[in-house]
């Protein structure tokens, strides 16, 4: 059975933030809020959590990982970032994107694209998430919270708590968040492609 931690969205209660980390450090999955819908996380390093959420997701090996960051310079210890792709990052982080990128050695091979050892990265808007990773000191591998079968994430912590609760160690309710989910856009290469349309505008990313 999960624990159920309501922390504000504006003031987050760093009690309450430490002992959902304690979790994450242990090897537990947690579902948290960020600024385009609520999202499950672990520990990156930690397999059976990942396998955990490859299951609740229903993924397979081809599914880009997401590694949800504080800063641009933190992004630029997993992910390969020129000049040009440094000037799009700074100029659309924080927000509702996921780029994906070319991972660096510095992400477990069990996260990377089984073909293209590529990487998605983001830095979320949100106090939560935030105050998350300031306490932890590193990425959280995430994935977005959508029930197998649905297309949007789930946005209301209460419907997360009925569906998951057996199957999460944490539940964080910061509130309800948003119905989109995050643009997703290859870096690769440029010009940038448009992988899926969502929360964050894309005009500045079409060639």
């Amino acid at each position: 059975m999960s624990q159920f931690f309501q922390i504000h969205p504006e003031n987050p209660q760093k009690r309450l933030i430490d002992q959902a980390i304690e979790i994450i450090r242990k090897g537990g999955v947690v579902a948290y809020p960020t600024d385009s819908g609520y999202a499950l996380g672990c520990h990156l390093g930690d397999k059976k959590a990942i396998d955990k959420i490859k299951w609740l997701r229903s993924l397979d090996d081809k599914h880009n990982f997401t590694l949800v960051c504080s800063d641009l310079s933190e992004i630029g210890t997993y992910a390969k970032v020129d000049n040009d792709v440094f000037r799009l990052l700074k100029a659309h982080t924080p927000g509702p994107y996921t780029f994906i990128l070319d991972a660096t050695n510095e992400v477990p091979r069990r996260l990377l694209h089984p073909k293209r050892r590529s990487i998605g990265v983001r830095v979320p808007d949100h106090r939560i998430t935030h105050a998350l990773l300031d306490t932890l000191g590193e990425p959280l591998m995430s994935v977005t919270l959508i029930p197998v079968g649905e297309e949007l994430p789930m946005t209301d912590p209460e419907e997360i708590r009925e569906r998951f609760a057996a199957h999460l160690d944490a539940i964080i309710d910061g509130g309800a968040c948003h119905l989109e989910p995050t643009s997703v856009i290859d870096l690769r290469e440029l010009p940038p492609k448009i992988l899926r349309e969502g929360r964050g505008n894309v005009e500045p990313f079409k060639a």
